[in-house]
């Protein structure tokens, strides 16, 4: 009887070692070798290169490019062409014409176009504005501004400092570039056809 019992008391204690015994062991060796939890990178998303010039920025800069083009073109009440002359709003349509860009033939209406900046702001291409929103003139960069100024003169650039000028500052408008049609595709390397002629074997 005192043989079954032991055996008894021994089969308990190697059960209790089989079910709690390794458990516990293992969860002690968990914890003093446990490995650092280690979290999965995130995948970085590649964004396209913002472009250097914003959109109307790039615009405002190829304006002052072709407009440096018309310096010397003569004063002409109502002109908008180099071979005619040009007045103010004359100067600027066709400027921005050349861009793709229709303008109205007044400086009131131009006015009204793009969103307004601060003088501080000025960028080249801004449309700047005097005598009461009644002359315009474009902005080249370094605080002047070219136009066509009055008659018996000619498309030139002015200070913005000039006396007459710093005191009739109207204010400045920026135009905004003309979205690119739907229906045009941007041409890709992709999507070019190389044909290779075949080489003939002797």
């Amino acid at each position: 009887m005192t043989a079954q019992i032991r055996l008894l008391v021994l089969a308990l204690t190697l059960a209790y070692c089989v079910l709690f015994g390794p458990a516990t062991a293992i969860a002690g060796s968990d914890r003093s070798h446990r490995l650092p939890r280690l979290k999965p990178p995130r995948p970085r998303l590649h964004r396209h290169h913002a472009p250097r010039l914003a959109a109307s920025q790039t615009l405002g800069v190829h304006a002052v490019r072709f407009a440096r083009r018309l310096l010397g073109v003569p004063y002409r009440y109502g002109g908008d062409s180099p071979s005619g002359g040009f007045d103010c709003s004359g100067f600027v349509r066709y400027v921005y014409a050349h861009l793709g860009m229709s303008l109205p033939h007044s400086s009131f209406a131009d006015f009204g176009l793009g969103k307004r900046v601060p003088r501080g702001s000025l960028r080249p291409g801004d449309l700047v504005f005097f005598d009461g929103v009644g002359h315009v003139g474009m902005y080249v960069g370094g605080g002047r501004f070219i136009h066509a100024p009055r008659a018996g003169s000619h498309v030139q650039v002015t200070s913005l400092d000039e006396p007459w000028y710093r005191a009739s500052y109207d204010g400045a408008r920026r135009l905004l570039a003309p979205k690119p049609q739907a229906g045009r595709r941007r041409h890709s390397w992709r999507s070019v056809q190389v044909r290779v002629p075949r080489l003939r074997m002797f």
